[in-house]
């Protein structure tokens, strides 16, 4: 009959020769020692932001269709400088301007009341990003590669939007419908996250450089690429929030601006999109990358 091995038989328990832990002189690999730090920090924004944490989503949803209320505001206050552009400029016939303005005040305000309230996100959401598709064309700025990177942000958040609206359906419901609505949020919250980082994108190869320019970049970058990846995503996009934020402070600040200075309405417009890309952020924070992320894999396994 075959003796019974002990522990050290095949080495299993053995205690590690010239002293000391087999698992504390395995060398840690780079990406577990950023995951270590990382969740240090992760853990002390959870506790700092536990307060406004049920507000977070509200929050979110509001910024990222703030730049249509204030497009579609901007439309009603100046609307003879509008339909002078649309006409003169652009030469589109007078009939036309009118019926494309109306409909692009009446859609933003419908659609931004549906995502606030949370209603309807899927109507709400084809309904905004068919505004910014038309106002591309519409405006002549679908060639404009500043305006382009901004909108697919601006549509990055819009699709976070739409994941956040089935994550709640998926908890509400059950049944098999619930395997079709996890996927499908699985997929917007990939494309979410890589449209996202595409107005830091267009902040990196535009403007003057300095020092200061080019650490915020590389700092930016950085985080863009772990949202992308879904390494860390929820620290990864509080600081693309804190960068954006302090960025968008600074630079966008049109109300110092004089009421007719030539950049005062390009800069308020440029402050509420980046206002709109945050609330996107915002979004992932709460609701994390999903499943197609190292994140989610690093549970699995």
């Amino acid at each position: 009959m075959a003796q019974l091995r002990g522990q050290g038989s095949y080495g299993i328990g053995a205690p590690a020769p010239f002293g000391g832990d087999i698992d504390q002189r395995v060398e840690q690999s780079p990406l577990d020692a950023i995951r270590q730090q990382t969740s240090k920090i992760e853990d002390l924004l959870d506790t700092l932001s536990e307060p406004i944490k049920p507000y977070l989503p509200a929050i979110g949803r509001f910024l990222i269709v703030v730049t249509f209320i204030e497009d579609a505001l901007r439309i009603i206050t100046q609307w003879s400088d509008q339909l002078l552009y649309l006409h003169d400029y652009r030469h589109i016939p007078s009939g036309l301007t009118h019926l494309f303005l109306i409909a692009n005040v009446i859609v933003m305000a419908i659609c931004s009341t549906l995502v606030i309230i949370r209603r309807h996100s899927e109507y709400a959401v084809g309904g905004l990003i068919g505004v910014v598709v038309t106002q591309a064309l519409g405006y002549g700025l679908i060639f404009d590669l500043n305006f382009f990177l901004r909108n697919l942000s601006v549509m990055g958040g819009l699709l976070m939007v739409l994941s956040d609206s089935w994550v709640r359906k998926t908890k509400a419901f059950a049944g098999l419908p619930q395997l079709e609505e996890k996927d499908r949020k699985m997929y917007f919250q990939l494309a979410g996250r890589v449209l996202l980082i595409f107005l830091f994108i267009g902040f990196v190869f535009s403007g003057e450089w300095s020092l200061i320019r080019i650490i915020v970049s590389l700092l930016g970058l950085a985080a863009c690429v772990m949202v992308i990846v879904g390494f860390k995503a929820k620290f990864s996009a509080t600081l693309l929030v804190v960068i954006l934020s302090v960025f968008n402070v600074i630079v966008n600040n049109f109300w110092t601006l004089h009421e007719h200075h030539p950049h005062k309405d390009f800069a308020k417009y440029d402050f509420f999109q980046i206002l709109s890309i945050v609330g996107g952020l915002l979004l992932l924070v709460n609701s994390g990358p999903g499943q197609f992320s190292i994140d989610e894999k690093k549970k699995v396994y």
